[in-house]
C-alpha cells in the first residue's frame, strides 16, 4: 500500500516540517516496516505525569557493584534481562584466576574503560577502550587486565552475534570486514600447575580442574572464532540532507536484538532538515542506549557510563534543550551503544538500585 497523506504534513520525512509542529515516527520492525509520520501541535514527550511499566529508565552503571571489582573470583552484575538478552557490567581489576566458559549464551563485550588481554581457545586478543569483543557460546577464555579502572558492558544473547546484512551499501560499508581482528594460536604448554575451568550453565557454576593449562590449541581453522572490532573503525552512513533512522548504524545482529553504534558524524546541512533525532514510538522493540563518551546530541544530564531504557509504546526523542539548540552543531561528538531488544527487557534489583528514578521528568525541564 502506498503512503497516504491527510491534513498538514511534510512532503517527506524529517524535512520541511509544517511550522509549529513536532514530527513523530510511529514505526514497526525497527524502522524497516510500515510507518506513519504524525505532526503534533505539542512535543509528544511533553508529559507531566507517568505511571506504570512504560516509564523510561536511566541507570548510572558507574554505581553498580559487581563482585569482580574487589574479588578476583567475583562475577559481573546483571542489571537488565529477558529470556534472550542479559546485560552485565564487569569492573574486573585483577586477572581471572580461572578460565571461564559460558554455556548459557554468546557474549559481546564492549570495553568502556581499560586495556589488557583476553586469552581464548583460538589465541589471545589484546583489548582497549572502544573494542567490541565477540566470544562465542561455550568458548574458553580468561580476562587479564593491564589496568585497574576497567569497565566492561557485556551483552549475553541466546543466539550468535553476526554482522548485519549491508544490502545495497556493499560489504565494505559501516565497517570493512578487513578491520576485524582474530587471534593467532599462542598455546600455554609450560604452566606446570592445575587450572580450573568455571562453566556457567543454567545460571549456575560448575568447575572442571585440569593438571595443565587448557589453552593448549596449537592451530585452528573454520568460520567460528573469537574476534574484535573497535568503534574507531566504524564509518557511519550519513546524509547531509535528511536525518537517517538509527537502524542505519547497525553493527551486529543477534536473534534477540539489534546492536547499533553511534559515533561522530556530520550534522545535516539542509536548512529545513531535522538536525536532532526525531520523536519516535517503536512498537516492536525496547530501546537501550549505553553512553560511552562525548556530548550526547539528544540528551541532557546523561554522563558516560550511564544507560537509558525506553520501553515500547511510549515516545522517546530529544530533550527540550537539544531541540532548542539544533542547528548549532556542525558535527556530533558522541559514542554510544544502542541495543533494541525484540522482547521487553526488565531491570534487575541491582539495576533498580542504581536507577535515576526521576529520569522521566527530564523532558519537563526547559
Amino acid at each position: 500500500m502506498f503512503p497516504l497523506r491527510k491534513g498538514k504534513t511534510a512532503r517527506q520525512a524529517h524535512v520541511g516540517l509544517p511550522e509549529g509542529t513536532f514530527e513523530e515516527e510511529h514505526g514497526r520492525q525497527g524502522f524497516s516496516g510500515k510507518s506513519a509520520h504524525l505532526y503534533h501541535a505539542h512535543a509528544p514527550t511533553g508529559w507531566i505525569k507517568i505511571e506504570g511499566a512504560v516509564r523510561p529508565h536511566s541507570i548510572d552503571c558507574n554505581k553498580l557493584k559487581p563482585t569482580d571489582q574487589a574479588d578476583p573470583r567475583g562475577t559481573p552484575v546483571a542489571f537488565l534481562r529477558n529470556n534472550e538478552i542479559v546485560m552485565y557490567v564487569s569492573r574486573r581489576t585483577e586477572p581471572m584466576p580461572y578460565y571461564y566458559r559460558n554455556a548459557d549464551g554468546d557474549e559481546l563485550y564492549f570495553v568502556h574503560c581499560g586495556k589488557g588481554v583476553v586469552e581464548t581457545d583460538w589465541g589471545p586478543l589484546n583489548f582497549e577502550e572502544g573494542d567490541y569483543i565477540n566470544l562465542p557460546r561455550a568458548c574458553t577464555y580468561r580476562i587479564i587486565p593491564d589496568t585497574k579502572d576497567n569497565f566492561f558492558l557485556i551483552i549475553q544473547s541466546s543466539g550468535e552475534f553476526d554482522q548485519p546484512d549491508k544490502g545495497i551499501l556493499g560489504q565494505h560499508a559501516l565497517y570493512d570486514p578487513g578491520v576485524l581482528v582474530t587471534p593467532d594460536p599462542a598455546p600455554k604448554l609450560d604452566d606446570n600447575r592445575e587450572w580450573e575451568v568455571r562453566i556457567k550453565f543454567q545460571e549456575a557454576f560448575s568447575s572442571i580442574v585440569y593438571p595443565f593449562n587448557p589453552i593448549d590449541v596449537v592451530g585452528w581453522k573454520g568460520d567460528l572464532t573469537a574476534w574484535k572490532l573497535n568503534m574507531r573503525d566504524i564509518r557511519p552512513v550519513v546524509s547531509l540532507r535528511a536525518h537517517l533512522a538509527p537502524s542505519v548504524h547497525t553493527s551486529f545482529v543477534t536473534p534477540g536484538a539489534t546492536i547499533c553504534s553511534f559515533v561522530p558524524r556530520p550534522v545535516e546541512e539542509e536548512p529545513d532538515a531535522l538536525k536532532v533525532p526525531f520523536f519516535h514510538r517503536n512498537t516492536d522493540s525496547d530501546e537501550f542506549i549505553f553512553y560511552h563518551a562525548g556530548d550526547f546530541i539528544s540528551r541532557q544530564d546523561i554522563k558516560p557510563g550511564m544507560i537509558t531504557l525506553h520501553p515500547r509504546g511510549i515516545h522517546h526523542g530529544p530533550h527540550p534543550k537539544a531541540l532548542a539548540s539544533q542547528g548549532k552543531k556542525k558535527y556530533t561528538d558522541e559514542y554510544a551503544v544502542m541495543v533494541d531488544t525484540v522482547n521487553p527487557i526488565f531491570l534487575t534489583p541491582q539495576g533498580e538500585a542504581a536507577e535515576w528514578k526521576d529520569y522521566w521528568k527530564s523532558w519537563m525541564e526547559k
